[in-house]
């Protein structure tokens, strides 16, 4: 049971990058590759003045995401996505107006006998990512974890870092060159292969297994679209619980989630 608790403590680990780094940077991650990242990024505290040493074992970091750990495969996955993210490097746009690179890791170590990974994320990420006061969105972990295309986890970002007033119907118009490149999905150059590869999909994840509900409209200039217009909203409380006790259940928590504990009492 301790364990489980963990897990879900784990799950429900925040998310906090500044708006820089998920509006103005320009990078190329897998989906399990982002998703390292966030874990690593939700390993970090309001505390911390420093990154630490962030260890964590292979089959932790499984169950959390509810990848199989005992697959042999996905060790040497793993193992491989950790070596590629440590490889590269984002572009981050600065005030300026110049461009600089920045790596993601600045050294892991992984312990095949038992199987740790401890991991260090680069010091010039810190400005991104540590004691951050103003300009920074912060999401729960577990809001990720269903997600299935690399594209939704970056309009989630994009959604979460421009939605402010949680009750609000927010509404916000982006060039659609713009919008590529915020999802990271330059190589779709026609609109209706960015619309049914990237868009369609992750608009669908993002409102099937998020806290969020977004939709969007093409705008054209002439006859060609060149603007896309997202419309933001806020699940509803009770729909959040719901939702978070699907995702928890579905990802293997032995235990009656909250919004069970409610049904049972029949307050809901």
């Amino acid at each position: 049971m301790k364990q489980e608790n963990k897990h879900l403590e784990i799950r429900n680990n925040t998310v906090v990058k500044t708006n820089e780094l998920i509006q103005k940077s320009r990078f190329s991650l897998s989906l399990q590759q982002q998703k390292i990242v966030l874990y690593l990024i939700s390993q970090i505290t309001m505390f911390d003045e420093d990154f630490k040493l962030y260890e964590f074992s292979i089959v932790e970091f499984c169950k959390v995401c509810g990848i199989d750990y005992e697959s042999g495969k996905n060790y040497a996955d793993l193992k491989a996505a950790i070596k590629e993210i440590a490889d590269k490097s984002v572009w981050i746009r600065l005030a300026n107006g110049k461009q600089t690179l920045v790596r993601w890791i600045e050294k892991p170590y992984i312990d095949d006998n038992s199987g740790l990974i401890q991991i260090k994320l680069d010091a010039d990420m810190k400005p991104y990512l540590l004691q951050l006061k103003e300009n920074f969105t912060q999401y729960e972990l577990l809001w990720t974890l269903n997600f299935k295309s690399k594209y939704t986890i970056r309009l989630y970002e994009l959604v979460k870092s421009i939605h402010f007033h949680e009750l609000e119907i927010y509404q916000r118009e982006f060039e659609l060159e713009e919008l590529r490149r915020m999802l990271g999905a330059e190589n779709y150059k026609t609109y209706q292969d960015f619309k049914s590869r990237v868009l369609n999909p992750a608009v669908e994840e993002v409102n099937s297994y998020s806290d969020k509900n977004v939709s969007y409209e093409p705008i054209k200039n002439g006859r060609a679209v060149s603007k896309i217009r997202l419309t933001v909203s806020t699940k509803d409380s009770l729909d959040r619980l719901k939702l978070q006790s699907q995702i928890e259940r579905e990802f293997g928590l032995d235990q009656m989630t909250l919004w069970e504990q409610l049904e049972d009492k029949g307050l809901v």
